[in-house]
């Protein structure tokens, strides 16, 4: 039946691709498809030959106009693309020519509905409209030249009721890379039957400055922990035959004193910094996983834009790190050159110079004609020259070769999409990523796991403990069904005790962010609040207070002065303490928050992060001990912004802290340490390290050294452990860093079970920058730590490197 509905399938593509003009070539033969239309099987058309011999035919026949529109977005229905599918207004668009991508086309965004459409569900819908849209350029344009269907994916899916995925914060805390990968199977599994064929994902920047409101959306704040998710979603979403393409290439996730919005420049970053830790993941990503996309950001870096930098674009990402795929700007980074930067005279100058620099393709909400038109205008001035164009071009024509959409173009079973696309099984999966991303923070006396015995009546309260639009995202899936923290409880405990909700404040009070700089009153309305939840508090046997930050105060563009709880949040927490009942917070938020308060008096602390819309199950769960969380910190928690930078990995040194002994340097004039370092995360069981071994402990500098260490599990109950092993160069030409993560594991274990955990490390992972910016392995000792968090070092040991 199913190879008869795909056969079936085909019959109607081919009847709907003849049924077009009189004059029509029957285009499509067994085997190849004659794009141009010319009756012969040209190099370009025949799958047996090479991918460049392949695009060098094709850009030989191609014109000007044909190759100019091979380096501009279309962005899809409601954006830029005001009709759903062709029609004859087209033939007067540019697009009549080509185009080089159509980037969220008939997708669906939450909370938006202008871009809602029949077309995006049920799945099946998108996919034969994606195959008519793909049809009319093949038909309608002299070359034929497909389309590329971009969307986002770091969220899951950017499309209608997608498998949903917890926010890539949260994703960062799981530390699991055979998860990561399976996530961005399913990602590229559910992108393909849709009709999409390449995917802006995963987020590759350093979240260094916790303010920032994009930390919500990388994985954390550590290049090597990033490089490795980043690596297994990369491959996990090309394993699916469409492309991945990275973000945001490059020094992006910095802006002065993490103001973002309006200003989005100035990263202040040494170059030897900007090369072991801010482009560290990109180098990884694009050496091991061939990602075939990358997107340029809008910044610039020490006075030069990045989307202008021959450096950045071409010397960096070509030359040495073997880019191959072909890049798009960010929104408005080619624009900015000469708006923003003001390093071109104009508009088009801005064209000129991002062009030469390396860009293949503009992406940007505005018509591809105010891009292609001042391009054109650029080489019939002789300001570009047509070999830099056919360079340009050939990369986007080659990855389209490598998708097969030469070969391949349209859907082949649209009604497949409906079997594939957010099935119960990767349902599942979306639960168990959300489970593995939970993080405790603090039990106090073992408060948690709840016993469900020994309750009869619970509280849930809190701004957040009844809202669901944290777990949806700009860049996710729209329209799925999302359980809350309060209905979640409610459900957990139907029949076992009873459960009640008081919200007792919002998240913010009116005069936010104001009241993060000084006190304001409490209006009346406010304070009724805080009463009303303290007199249930009261009659309570446990209070599950649900708070943090909402999806409005926290992402793209919003970045934060605090990083306190915001609006009276800490009033209402204060409040629930003071009734003396045991207090469990779940933490719902972005970026690390300044709990100092909280930590110290409150018991439990459960950090959810941006989960999926399965939060409301999975926290309940949690906190009842049918999952016992095992997620670590995967961003370092200060105690105060007035301490920012905290980052890890640090020099040494630089988080020195401070005597009381009198002499020069003395004082106690600060705080410091952080509040929760990078990697920390506690279980409801406990964990215990042996038998560290290394081999060779004496080796030359391009030799492997093997370590491995057994975990046992010493607790009661089943649980996971994210094992970590950080190194230390002893003695070295310039400062390194205080110790880096070089290997990770996340194990699960049952009471009493022990595991092996070998870990093998490679010379790139003993390198720095030298003196004369070179990558090195220096010889001399490095001491290998292992443990369950960057400062709970359970095993030590060394070895030596010696100069060959």
């Amino acid at each position: 039946m199913k190879i008869y509905k795909v056969i079936l399938s085909a019959l109607c593509l081919i009847l709907l691709t003849s049924a077009g003009r009189k004059d029509e070539h029957k285009i499509y033969h067994k085997g190849w498809i004659d794009f141009n239309k010319n009756g012969e099987k040209d190099l370009f058309e025949d799958p047996t030959q090479s991918v460049d011999v392949r695009v060098a035919d094709l850009l030989s026949q191609m014109t000007m106009e044909e190759k100019t529109c091979q380096m501009a977005t279309l962005y899809g229905f409601s954006r830029v693309l005001e009709d759903e599918l062709p029609n004859e207004k087209w033939k007067s668009r540019v697009w009549k020519d080509g185009i080089a991508n159509i980037d969220e086309h008939l997708n669906t965004i939450q909370n938006r509905p202008y871009t809602y459409t029949k077309y995006a569900y049920p799945y099946s819908n998108h996919a034969e409209a994606i195959n008519v849209v793909q049809k009319w350029f093949i038909e309608e344009t002299r070359m034929g030249i497909p389309v590329d269907f971009t969307n986002e994916g770091v969220h899951g899916l950017c499309h209608k009721r997608a498998t949903p995925l917890p926010a890539p914060i949260g994703i960062g805390a799981t530390w699991n890379k055979e998860l990561v990968y399976q996530a961005g199977q399913i990602v590229g599994r559910e992108a393909k039957v849709l009709g999409y064929t390449n995917i802006y994902a995963p987020i590759l920047d350093v979240a260094s400055d916790p303010r920032w409101g994009r930390v919500v959306e990388c994985y954390g704040e550590d290049p090597f922990h990033i490089g490795e998710l980043g690596v297994a979603m990369t491959k996990g979403l090309q394993s699916e035959g469409v492309a991945s393409t990275v973000k945001h290439f490059a020094v992006y996730s910095v802006p002065k004193g993490a103001r973002d919005g309006q200003a989005r420049t100035d990263p202040h970053v040494a170059p030897r910094e900007m090369h072991q830790l801010y482009l560290y993941p990109f180098k990884k990503v694009i050496e091991e996983a061939k990602p075939m996309g990358v997107m340029s950001s809008y910044n610039d870096y020490d006075g030069v834009p990045i989307t202008g930098s021959y450096y950045f674009l071409t010397e960096l990402l070509r030359q040495q790190f073997g880019f191959e795929g072909y890049v798009v700007s960010d929104s408005e980074a080619v624009e900015y050159l000469f708006d923003k930067h003001a390093v071109a005279t104009d508009y088009s100058d801005a064209v000129r110079q991002a062009v030469e620099a390396g860009l293949n393709v503009r992406t940007t909400f505005r018509t591809p004609e105010s891009y292609i038109e001042p391009l054109r205008e650029l080489i019939k001035e002789g300001r570009i020259s047509m070999q830099t164009i056919d360079a340009r071009v050939a990369d986007v024509l080659r990855v389209k070769m490598r998708l097969g959409l030469f070969d391949n173009p349209f859907v082949s079973d649209p009604q497949l999409a409906n079997k594939i696309v957010h099935t119960d099984e990767n349902e599942a999966f979306s639960r168990q990523i959300t489970r593995e991303s939970m993080v405790l923070l603090k039990n106090e006396n073992n408060l948690l796991p709840l016993d469900v015995n020994k309750i009869e009546d619970l509280l849930v309260v809190g701004p957040l403990a009844d809202a669901t639009g944290y777990t949806f995202s700009r860049y996710g899936p729209a329209d799925n069904t999302s359980v809350s923290v309060y209905k979640g409880i409610k459900d957990y405990g139907e029949g076992k005790f009873n459960v009640n909700y008081v919200k007792g404040c919002d998240v913010m009070d009116a005069s936010w962010p104001e009241s993060e700089l000084m006190d304001v009153p409490l209006t009346e309305e406010e304070q009724a609040g805080i009463d009303e939840a303290v007199e249930q508090a009261k009659k309570s046997d446990v209070i599950i207070a649900v708070v943090g930050e909402d999806e409005k105060r926290v992402g793209e563009s919003k970045s934060r002065t605090s990083l306190q709880l915001p609006g009276r949040q800490l009033q209402l927490v204060k409040a629930l303490y003071a009734t003396g009942k045991p207090v469990v917070l779940v933490l719902i938020n972005g970026q690390p928050l300044t709990i100092n308060w909280e930590n110290k008096y409150i018991p439990a602390i459960l950090e959810a992060w941006f989960p999926g819309t399965s939060a409301g199950d999975v926290v309940a769960e949690t906190l009842f001990g049918d999952n016992n969380p095992g997620g670590k910190l995967s961003v370092t928690f200060p105690k105060s912004t007035g301490q920012i930078p905290l980052n890890f990995p640090f020099k040494k040194g630089s988080h020195g802290g401070q005597t009381e002994d009198v002499g020069n340097g003395y004082g106690t004039t600060r705080v410091t340490e952080p509040l929760y370092p990078f990697g920390y995360g506690l279980s409801y069981t406990t964990f215990q390290y042996n038998d560290l071994k290394i081999s060779p402990v004496s080796a030359f500098s391009q030799a492997d050294i093997h370590i491995s260490f057994k975990v046992t599990n010493t607790g009661e109950v089943e649980g996971d452990e994210v094992v970590q092993l950080y190194l230390e160069d002893v003695v070295s030409s310039v400062t390194t860093y205080e110790s880096q993560l070089r290997g990770f594991e996340r194990v699960r274990l049952l009471p009493g079970e022990t595991k092996t955990v070998n870990i093998t490390l490679h010379p790139d992972d003993l390198q720095l920058l030298d003196k004369n910016m070179n990558w090195t392995v220096e010889p001399g000792q490095f001491n290998v730590k292992v443990g369950s968090s960057s400062t709970n070092i359970k095993l030590n040991g060394s070895f030596e490197i010696h100069s060959l």
